[in-house]
């Protein structure tokens, strides 16, 4: 067993991440979760960005721990991610823009199942990201705008 632990620890991120989240070691849990998300939406000048391998880390950290509270915080990670390399890039990609507007309602259903304060607090963040989005088109602010109203949560922003 020893042996078959150290192997999974030694052969890629995703292996020790799902480790080190489920076991509770290695310091912050989602450290290496953002550090893919960020990788895969807001990639080096010569790389493409990556929805997929955004959306299969949240996914990772939903097999190995999956908290409801963490899994709200890496779902609005990806949408400020996401939304600041549009806004950095001037990035025109429709499928790009459609990913962040499904997540961004993901994250909205997330944060509904947080208690106060906490709920508050990524509510504010979810606003900044809308914030950010308002003048990139496509429809994206609107959709953004609609989910808000949806979740009920627009007379906390």
């Amino acid at each position: 067993m020893i042996t078959l632990l150290h192997d999974l620890y030694f052969t890629g991120w995703e292996k020790l991440s799902f480790v080190r989240s489920r076991f509770g070691r290695g310091g912050d849990p989602l450290e290496s979760y953002k550090r893919a998300i960020a990788r895969s939406l807001w990639p080096d000048w010569n790389k493409p960005a990556s929805v997929a391998a955004a959306k299969k880390a949240i996914s990772g950290y939903r097999k190995a721990n999956g908290g409801a509270e963490d899994m709200a915080e890496l779902m609005i990670f990806f949408c400020e991610q996401a939304a600041g390399f549009i806004r950095d890039a001037g990035l025109q990609d429709e499928s790009y823009f459609d990913a962040l507007v499904r997540m961004y309602g993901r994250a909205f259903a997330a944060v509904a199942a947080l208690q106060n304060p906490r709920r508050a607090e990524q509510i504010e963040r979810l606003g900044g990201v809308r914030a950010l989005c308002r003048d990139i088109g496509y429809g994206v602010f609107d959709e953004m705008t609609i989910l808000l109203e949806e979740s009920g949560f627009e007379s906390q922003q």
